[in-house]
């Protein structure tokens, strides 16, 4: 009998992890520009490989100073700065987990999160360290970034400054292995909470690797990358650029009156777009400049021929840690498709009746892959919706509709019907429901998507109200439904109008028809 096993996509990454794969390029081009800071009102700031290195491993020691090690979390609560990618990657040179969160969250959300990945330290900045200290409460050690003069009472709180924090004693050995905890981004999914999605660090090199053989990267490639930094997007743009030895140039956030002069002046040869960006960056002028592809959801002509890039389309979701579908750098494929499935991925389109789809024919994106490497390990602690993310034969239901036409290329529908994508972000319906619900002022609500120009969706709410509700004027109502939702979501969570009905349109089982109600809002042209 023979005792071998089955090979795993992961086997190709044995003995490697994200430190490993900066070290690699740090030995090959440690002078090279690795990141660029350009934030719109500071003079840009630069580091190479060796410097991000350094820095990383400094951090990394200080932590190591403070009893973090192997397998611990670190709450990282921090918008887009260099900090963050020194934190972020020193937490993995002694072991760490970072833990990244959205910082338009609000505190009862950044509760949630301390309160389930018990962090053994936390790290975010001035204007967010009292939410951040409420949150995890006075033993998590804290630290923040930032100036050290800032209006920031570090004391009061009970942080540590960041440059107090930087060690140059020597790094516990932390051997390699590519299946150990990376990260850990939390996904709105499809129900009311946030999900805790783990992040391997096959994980990570396999998404970097991923994109940047789709792309022919090559070494001379600079990408700009304004997305959150917290955000799964935005960490595999990150890792691709790793992958390929790229420069990265870092902003703040989207700036559409910056985007053009930033790749211009930086070379800039690829980027990861939204929807919005694509949008916002329309009927502007467009400089002379080095960008050979513009990376969103489908494959635009009419984008090509004014912004003088090609487009690539990219399908994916934390859950699968890269691109599942995508183009090819060779194979554009037609106008609107999100790409073909790559060779690491088996999909499946399946009807209403779980029979597969012919092409043509819509249904359910079923993917299939190995946990751990090409889909997420796990949603930390919480193994039943871990169970439930995928179906009795091993397939993770995506809950995005999709058609296939009769040449393999595959083409987006629509969200499931509870799902809204509200600019470059994952909104749940049920999650502002059960906000609206808390008032005591509501029967039943249903949320929707209403169509928006620039975002894609904005959520409406519909409600029937209660005796409580029924007391009080119409414009009060909604005004306390609306205070309810800026007090507990975030500001891209609330509704952007609420209807109130007598009753709703019902289908089978008696459930709300929200198709019905979708088709009552007009798109938002203009605001």
């Amino acid at each position: 009998m023979s005792d071998t096993k089955t090979a795993s996509k992961g086997d190709a990454f044995y003995g490697m992890s994200v430190p490993w794969l900066l070290d690699q390029w740090v030995e090959r081009q440690p002078d090279k520009t690795f990141v660029v800071w350009a934030p719109f009102d500071q003079p840009e700031r630069r580091w190479t490989f060796a410097e991000m290195q350094r820095e990383a491993k400094r951090f990394a020691a200080g932590l190591h100073e403070r009893g973090v090690g192997v397998g611990d979390f670190v709450l990282m609560h921090h918008d887009n700065a260099p900090e963050f990618l020194g934190a972020w990657l020193g937490c993995a040179y002694v072991g760490a987990v970072p833990v990244t969160t959205n910082t338009r969250s609000v505190a009862e959300n950044v509760h949630y999160f301390a309160e389930l990945m018990k962090p053994a330290c936390a790290i975010t900045q001035p204007s967010l360290a009292a939410l951040v200290r409420e949150a995890c409460g006075p033993d998590t050690p804290m630290i923040v970034t930032g100036d050290p003069a800032s209006d920031f009472d570090a004391d009061a709180l009970g942080a540590t400054p960041l440059a107090d924090v930087f060690s140059d004693s020597p790094l516990p050995e932390v051997p390699s292995d590519h299946m150990r905890n990376f990260a850990v981004q939390f996904t709105s999914g499809t129900t009311s909470r946030p999900k805790p999605t783990v992040w391997t660090h096959a994980n990570a090199l396999w998404g970097g690797r991923t994109i940047a053989m789709n792309l022919r990267l090559q070494r001379d490639d600079v990408t700009l990358l304004y997305l959150p930094l917290f955000h799964a997007n935005a960490q595999v743009t990150f890792f691709s650029a790793l992958w390929a030895g790229n420069t990265v140039v870092v902003h703040p956030r989207f700036s559409a009156s910056r985007f053009w002069d930033t790749c211009a002046v930086h070379g800039v040869t690829w980027v990861s777009m939204i929807p919005f960006a694509f949008k916002a960056l329309s009927g502007r002028p467009v400089p002379d400049h080095k960008v050979h592809t513009l990376i969103g959801l489908a494959r635009l002509p009419e984008a090509e021929a004014e912004f003088g890039a090609r487009t690539m389309a990219l399908w994916g979701m934390t859950e699968t840690g890269t691109a599942a579908i995508m183009t090819d750098a060779d194979h554009p494929g037609p106008a609107g498709t999100m790409g073909r499935p790559l060779p690491q991925y088996d999909i499946e389109i399946r009807k209403p009746d779980g029979s597969m789809a012919s092409p043509g024919e819509e249904g359910i994106l079923y993917v299939r892959g190995e946990p751990g490497v090409s889909l997420f390990k796990e949603y930390y602690q919480q193994p039943e919706k871990t169970a439930e993310a995928y179906d009795e034969t091993g397939a993770l239901d995506t809950g995005d509709i999709v058609r296939m036409d009769e040449n393999g290329w595959l083409f987006f529908v629509n969200r499931d019907k509870d799902m809204l994508r509200v600019g470059g972000e994952n909104v749940a319906a049920l999650e502002i429901e059960t906000v609206i619900d808390d008032t005591g002022l509501v029967l039943e609500c249903a949320v929707v998507a209403q169509k928006h120009y620039m975002l894609g969706d904005v959520p409406a709410a519909f409600v029937s109200v209660n005796e409580s509700g029924k007391a009080l004027a119409p414009e009060d109502l909604k005004n306390r439904i609306l205070a309810q939702c800026r007090k507990r979501l975030a500001d891209f969570k609330i509704p952007r109008s609420v209807h109130i009905v007598e009753d709703f349109p019902r289908s089978t089982l008696d459930r709300i028809a929200k198709k019905d109600l979708r088709v009552r809002l007009p798109k938002i042209e203009a605001e």
